[in-house]
């Protein structure tokens, strides 16, 4: 149960860039990432997907594993992660609220269509798969190998 890899996309980028760690600031999310700070949404500051669906995903349609194609922020290794909605969670020293599913949206889909797969067909795939929103309740650093446990 640890975080396999972290993305930011800042604010001009077209793509995202990996990172071995971040630095986290509660209620604002990643600094550095193009929804650092943002409050349009709730839990748009900080997104969750786990390794599993992506690497399924990528084998049921026969492309490349690439585990930045969801565009969330934190990929994650043997953590449920339906299972954190509205529950409060550690990853490393850092505490967070999951604040509900990251749903596919049609950008998701048209990033991800080929000429099998159509834009919709790729969100209803997506459907309870893409992930999940969340709060940083702290502040600090979130590096690849943290791993996750409840927060009692």
């Amino acid at each position: 149960m640890t975080v396999e890899r972290i993305f930011i996309r800042p604010l001009q980028a077209s793509s995202q860039a990996e990172q071995e760690n971040v630095n986290v600031i509660a209620d604002s999310g990643i600094v550095g990432d193009r929804y650092f700070g943002c409050q349009d949404e709730p839990g748009q500051n900080i997104t969750f997907v786990e390794a599993e669906e992506i690497e399924s995903f990528a084998n049921e349609y026969g492309l490349a594993i690439d585990l930045s194609i969801t565009s969330r922020n934190v990929v994650t290794r043997g953590v449920r992660l339906n299972e954190l909605v509205g529950r409060e969670f550690l990853v490393g020293s850092l505490r967070f609220r999951g604040v509900e599913l990251c749903e596919p949206c049609l950008g998701l889909g048209e990033a991800l269509a080929t000429a099998n797969l159509p834009p919709p067909s790729v969100v209803k795939r997506w459907l309870r798969k893409g992930g999940l929103r969340a709060v940083a309740l702290s502040t600090g650093e979130l590096s690849v190998g943290a791993r996750f446990a409840s927060a009692a």
